[in-house]
């Protein structure tokens, strides 16, 4: 992928295609079927699992914020809106996941997450910075300035 275009999984065939981020508005068509590409998943925070973590977070061609959480948390909750507003905002140039640390301990292991919630910046398949504890939206908007420069 180039930075001027995205990968898009048609859900009806599963063909692959290429749409340029200037054209994302255009309700883009699948180029095999004719159908309407899922856009409504670029706006919103994709939940991840040790299941599928390697490849929605570690083989995304975009830069991947990964919300790691859990239910009990306070924090952790009130900074849902927040990662959703951002998911609208950042669309097609950022993903945003969440992962249950409850859940899927694997990943929590592996990236020795200790404390909720904490923010794993993944950029290239490589997470670049760790930062933990609830963070104000400016806060996030500037680490995320940060992996897309």
């Amino acid at each position: 992928m180039s930075d001027q275009s995205l990968i898009l999984a048609c859900s009806t065939c599963g063909a692959k295609n290429r749409v340029p981020l200037s054209r994302l508005d255009d309700t883009p068509k699948c180029g095999k079927c004719g159908l309407l590409l899922p856009l409504e998943n670029l706006s919103r925070p994709v939940i991840v699992t040790d299941h599928d973590f390697d490849r929605e977070v570690m083989a995304s061609t975009l830069p991947v914020l990964v919300d790691c959480w859990a239910p009990w948390c306070g924090p952790c909750r009130s900074m849902g809106p927040v990662l959703d507003a951002l998911a609208v905002k950042y669309r097609a140039r950022l993903k945003i996941a969440k992962l249950n640390v409850d859940e899927n301990s694997g990943i929590g292991s592996r990236y020795s997450i200790s404390s909720v919630p904490t923010i794993l910046l993944v950029k290239n398949g490589r997470v670049i910075d760790k930062l933990i504890g609830a963070l104000p939206k400016e806060q996030l908007e500037s680490q995320i300035a940060r992996i897309l420069g």
